[in-house]
């Protein structure tokens, strides 16, 4: 009887939200996983796909005490490489046979951080990837086209960002074009779900316990979003056809396109099964607010990076996914509904929901890569 060895794949950055949600999916297709993570942090158990999830407040974590970082450990079926990314002689030698390298890493959300480090990042990835002989897969975002963006993004949508942030995103993929590794960008909308760190959880629905959400936005403005775990699935979909890919490469995944208003009416039936708000109440609506954060950004970089990208929340913005869907099928797509309850269950907030793709995360994870 013929074996044939699985597919190997190495997530840059695992640990992170958007890392660990690509790797229980690439290990939930079949793949052998391979995930960096930083020397001496502490690797996240992935539990087996099931309909509930552990009790409000479980953590699950593996580590080694007194262990050498570099040796790989099991979580299910992610081997963690406690690796610095700028050695990529010890890391190219342990991720030997991965054919596909995923770019999850992102510095701290301050404009000196990202001036200073997506770029090196960026190289690192290349120079891994090209010793690899690999695919390189890197998350997009929309902060390429700037405020004066379409409703409508495609992939040939001029790119027009003059914020910092855009600018550098800019950059960073034209770097990735002239490379000389294959790579493909799939560009996303704002990430919810699978544990912790975005606009979700640390604004809206950081009061929803006490009856209150809190958007940042215009209500009815429809902004596009990205539930992590059909992104995932959505990378390992285009893994398993990247021969039919260009060299450099462009896709836009379309995720959920959703206005403020519209989350309120999908988290206020959570609230009231909770017992958040009481029957046939609603969630109050609460605000951000921009006039303090204002004056706070000229002390606190973080405001002033908020701040400069608060358009994202005034412009309506949307992914056209026609060029994804004509090379995999449909895109991942889980009803919004159902993701929110399972965003809101991965924080802890319920103690259970039905739900797929459930993933625990270390407790000490509030800032990730």
């Amino acid at each position: 009887m013929h074996n044939t060895a699985p597919n190997t794949v190495l997530i840059l950055g695992a640990r992170g939200r958007f890392g660990l949600a690509t790797a229980r999916a690439f290990a939930d297709a079949g793949w052998r996983v391979l995930g960096q993570t930083r020397p001496g942090s502490v690797a996240p158990t992935l539990v087996a796909a099931r309909t509930t999830l552990p009790p409000e407040g479980a953590i699950v974590a593996l580590g080694r005490p007194g262990g050498d970082s570099s040796v790989p450990r099991q979580a299910g079926s992610i081997e963690w490489l406690g690796i610095n990314l700028h050695d990529t002689q010890e890391l190219v030698q342990a991720a030997r046979g991965a054919t596909v390298v995923v770019h999850g890493l992102n510095p701290a959300y301050t404009n000196a951080a990202w001036k200073a480090q997506v770029l090196p990042m960026t190289e690192a990835a290349i120079a891994i990837t090209r010793a690899l002989g690999a695919t390189l897969m890197v998350p997009g975002n929309v902060y390429n086209f700037g405020a004066t963006m379409p409703a409508e993004l495609r992939e040939d949508t001029p790119q027009r960002a003059r914020t910092v942030k855009g600018q550098v995103r800019i950059q960073m993929e034209a770097l990735l074009q002239h490379s000389g590794v294959r790579c493909v960008v799939i560009r996303a909308g704002d990430f919810f779900g699978s544990g912790q760190g975005t606009w979700f959880d640390t604004a809206m629905v950081k009061d929803i316990r006490k009856g209150v959400f809190t958007y940042p936005g215009t209500p009815d403005v429809s902004r596009a979003w990205a539930y992590l775990p059909d992104l995932g699935r959505a990378f390992v979909a285009v893994a398993q056809r990247r021969a039919a890919l260009q060299p450099f490469d462009v896709l836009h995944f379309a995720g959920h396109r959703i206005t403020g208003q519209r989350w309120l009416d999908v988290l206020t039936p959570v609230a009231r099964a909770q017992g958040w708000v009481p029957a046939g109440a609603a969630l109050k609506r609460g605000s951000l607010p921009w006039a303090i954060i204002r004056i706070g950004a000229l002390f606190v970089p973080t405001w002033a990076a908020l701040l400069e990208m608060r358009y994202l929340w005034q412009t309506p913005h949307a992914l056209a996914n026609d060029k994804l869907t004509a090379l995999i099928g449909p895109e991942p797509h889980t009803p919004l509904g159902l993701a929110a309850q399972t965003a809101l269950a991965d924080l802890g907030f319920t103690a259970a929901a039905t739900a797929r793709n459930a993933a625990v995360v270390p407790a000490q994870a509030t800032v990730v890569q």
